[in-house]
């Protein structure tokens, strides 16, 4: 059965059987959770919902695409249709310009965009701590940041890993004149750096470092978090204006979503099967299986509590960076870049993980 015919089976079902959203959206890990003030109520007929994500489709979006094949979205009266990105950075600004409304995007390049005025709100952060990492081929001899000095480096543009990486570099001594930085789109770093073009690229803990293993080559990953800039990642965002025009909405999107990632994390097969379903000209499951379980690794790190809310404590610790390297004010307080309002009463996934069962 095709995870498609599985949805229309569960949306017959849904007319002929009430269950209550609360019953409907509990799982067997599911622990009671006080974060939003409003619970999502489901609309009839569906709200339309386009969700903007930060990257091409991967291993690391298979939950929002598990969420929509096997119906989670249609449980609470969502029609959502999800649509590619092209880097962290540019999800940032659509958001920001009013061009796409509920989005998915890393912390750190939201905040760059908010420090130029944005009016952003970050509502449910799946990413506990960031995947971004220098990527070298483990015969360049980089073993550590400051390796990098004197070397040629390709940097994606648009991508969240080049948003951050003056906090990098500052954290480790560098400047941007230390190096040789080449910009170039995304889809060349993989190339750039097999050819020897570049000596290392700006990527992930679940990107380029991947389909560079996957060719057969040996990676030198250096994470972002390891390396001193310990910031909280990728999250569901919205303007303000979107907020205020479609609350409810994004109650539901959310709940729904990471109803997805619950699942996500004890069925990442069925996932990875849906991922390529909604993708199916974009995605390579084996590759993006690995992708999906680099993200686990990540849900429940920073002392995480649930998946998909970031405790304040890790808040604080992001905020300050960003003050100190972006330009954010320091007379705002960090609860005013992000919000609990929009997360449902329950949250579905608490850290740390429980294996799946076999």
């Amino acid at each position: 059965m095709t995870l498609t015919h599985r949805r229309k089976i569960r949306a017959g079902l849904a007319l002929l059987v009430a269950v209550p959203v609360a019953a409907a959206f509990s799982s067997p890990t599911a622990m009671a959770q006080e974060a939003g003030s409003t619970a999502c109520v489901p609309t009839d007929p569906a709200t339309p919902i386009s969700f903007q994500l930060n990257f091409t489709a991967g291993g690391y979006n298979a939950p929002f695409a598990l969420a929509e094949l096997e119906g989670y979205y249609d449980d609470v009266g969502l029609n959502v249709n999800i649509v590619k990105g092209q880097g962290s950075g540019t999800t940032a600004r659509l958001v920001a310009s009013g061009q796409a409304g509920l989005a998915y995007a890393d912390s750190s390049a939201v905040a760059q965009v908010i420090a130029q005025g944005a009016d952003i709100k970050i509502l449910s952060t799946i990413y506990q701590s960031s995947p971004n990492a220098v990527n070298a081929l483990a015969d360049s001899g980089i073993e550590s940041v400051a390796d990098l000095r004197g070397k040629r480096l390709g940097e994606p543009t648009g991508e969240a890993s080049s948003a951050m990486f003056p906090l990098l570099l500052e954290a480790n001594g560098l400047t941007r004149d230390d190096l040789e930085v080449i910009p170039m789109p995304g889809t060349s770093l993989v190339g750039a750096l097999t050819q020897g073009q570049v000596d290392a690229v700006l990527g992930s803990t679940e990107g380029y470092n991947l389909v560079l293993e996957e060719q057969g080559f040996e990676v030198t990953v250096l994470p972002y978090a390891e390396w001193g800039v310990p910031t909280v990642s990728t999250s569901v965002i919205a303007s303000g204006r979107f907020l205020e025009e479609n609350a409810n909405a994004v109650h539901c999107f959310i709940e729904a979503s990471l109803k997805g990632w619950d699942e996500a994390i004890q069925r990442p097969d069925d996932a990875i099967a849906a991922l390529v379903e909604y993708f199916p000209y974009d995605t390579r499951a084996e590759l993006n299986k690995r992708q999906l379980e680099s993200a686990i690794d990540l849900v429940c790190a920073n002392n995480a509590q649930f998946v998909g809310k970031a405790e304040p404590e890790a808040w604080e610790t992001s905020v300050q960076i960003w003050q100190d390297f972006f330009g954010l004010s320091p007379d705002v307080p960090a609860t005013d870049y992000y919000t609990y309002d929009f997360l449902p009463e329950t949250l579905p996934t608490a850290c740390p993980l429980e294996q799946p069962s076999e």
